[in-house]
């Protein structure tokens, strides 16, 4: 049986949760590339060369790419045959959530749906 301290699956989901935010892929930025070549408005143009700006930052500055840092969501694959010690699994990946969250100075732009206070609509005229 292999063993995995809690640590160490909370200082992993800390850093994939900053570098998700700070790292674009090379296949969105290729893909941002085919899509300005193939606009054929100038504003839309131009708005591709600002996401690839944007991502250009966000590398260099360790900054997040968007305002809206959204949801993490994280998978798991883990063997029948692997033990965490140290403390509990589920425990650990929300710890490290949290802790990028935190350290990578990342919105956290979800709430609870039930506990949220409503807001009143202004009716339309």
């Amino acid at each position: 049986m292999r063993e995995i301290n809690a640590k160490q699956i909370t200082e992993v989901v800390k850093k994939l949760c900053i570098d998700a935010n700070f790292y674009i892929g090379d296949d969105v930025l290729a893909a941002f590339d085919r899509g300005e070549k193939a606009e054929e408005s100038p504003v839309g143009k131009e708005i591709f060369q600002q996401l690839k700006e944007n991502a250009r930052i966000a590398r260099e500055e360790k900054v997040a790419c968007c305002q809206d840092t959204g949801l993490a969501v994280v998978f798991v694959e883990m063997g029948q045959d692997l033990h965490v010690v140290g403390g509990d699994f589920n425990t650990a990946v929300n710890e490290g959530v949290r802790q990028g969250y935190q350290e990578g100075y990342l919105r956290k732009s979800s709430c609870n749906c039930f506990s949220r206070p409503t807001r009143k609509t202004i009716p339309r005229p």
